[in-house]
């Protein structure tokens, strides 16, 4: 089953695009932005994409898009895996600024196989008043391929960021989810230096039973991200989410442990997700450049372990 597409006049509600049930914490930065309005034109960037397999490889099948996000011609990157469609997202601006609202669906279709990744990586600028959000919803099918990979996310001083990420996963489907948190423009002295910064994940099997929520949840001027039990003396946060069917999954939590184990710079984490869904895997790292060797790592182990394919070079500049 795949899900048709949004009508226009739900596209125009604030309703689609806002999340709901704001924590108290970002309700607080909910004031008024001067010159240009949340719910203004350049304010609301949407996305929506079906892929579906047509020919041998995988296609789009519909595609809605309203700046500042839209992306371009998937391409077929992948030697091992021909019928993937790589789909990068792109923004017409630089990043997030203070009233901005984000809304992505993409809805892979029985037998599809996609990636989705960014372009570059996603900055959250700083915010004289209100805040960013971001909802992305994926539908992976019965035995569909979905990765869900963007660069990371660099809040500057003073940002305050939602993002919500929602996963429908058919029991015989494979879905990556992945996301990392860089403490900010360290070269301008600035490590943790945003007001607010939550993520929160959700994986819902296909008839809607929650399987899998997750929420990470930081706001240095009241808590420093240093302090024990949050980051430590770490500063990148990665976390990724692989969820395949148990039958497929067999050693792999053990094989991923021992790629992510022993690299340097990397405290790695990895266990079995709830409701027998999946292997979660969270790193914190002291660097950027070893949190992305880390999450390549556990990538590439679950891409030979479920799909018989290392993972691709994703040919980003």
């Amino acid at each position: 089953m795949t899900v048709p597409p949004a009508p226009p006049s739900v596209r125009h509600d604030a309703a689609w695009y806002t999340p709901p049930d704001l924590p108290a914490a970002l309700r607080a930065f909910d004031t008024p932005v001067p010159n240009l309005a949340v719910g203004r034109a350049g304010k609301v960037g949407l996305l929506e994409l079906a892929l579906a397999p047509a020919g041998g490889r995988t296609r789009v099948t519909h595609q809605y898009q309203r700046t500042p996000l839209y992306v371009l011609q998937p391409i077929h990157l992948d030697p091992h895996r021909p019928d993937m469609a790589f789909v990068y997202l792109q923004q017409s601006g630089d990043g997030f600024v203070q009233g901005d609202r984000y809304r992505v669906d993409v809805d892979a279709a029985p037998g599809a196989a996609a990636h989705v990744t960014t372009q570059t990586p996603t900055k959250v600028y700083g915010m004289g008043a209100n805040f960013a959000t971001q909802m992305v919803h994926l539908r992976a099918g019965a035995g569909a391929v979905l990765e869900y990979l963007p660069d990371p996310v660099v809040p500057f001083r003073g940002s305050r960021f939602l993002s919500r990420t929602r996963l429908t996963v058919h029991p015989e489907a494979t879905a990556v989810l992945g996301e990392v948190l860089l403490p900010g423009r360290v070269a301008h002295g600035e490590t943790h230096a945003y007001d607010f910064h939550r993520v929160e994940t959700e994986v819902r099997a296909w008839d809607g039973r929650l399987l899998v929520a997750d929420q990470l949840e930081l706001a240095p001027p009241a808590a420093a991200p240093s302090s024990p039990g949050r980051l430590g003396p770490f500063s990148v946060l990665a976390t990724l989410y692989i969820l395949a069917p148990a039958a497929a999954r067999g050693e792999l939590h053990d094989r991923i442990h021992t790629a992510v184990d022993a690299l340097p710079g990397v405290l790695a984490g990895v266990s079995e997700l709830p409701n027998d869904a999946g292997i979660g895997v969270r790193l914190l790292a002291a660097t950027s450049t070893q949190a992305a060797a880390a999450v390549h790592a556990a990538w590439n182990r679950a891409r030979l372990h479920l799909l018989d394919a290392p993972a691709p070079d994703l040919r980003k500049g």
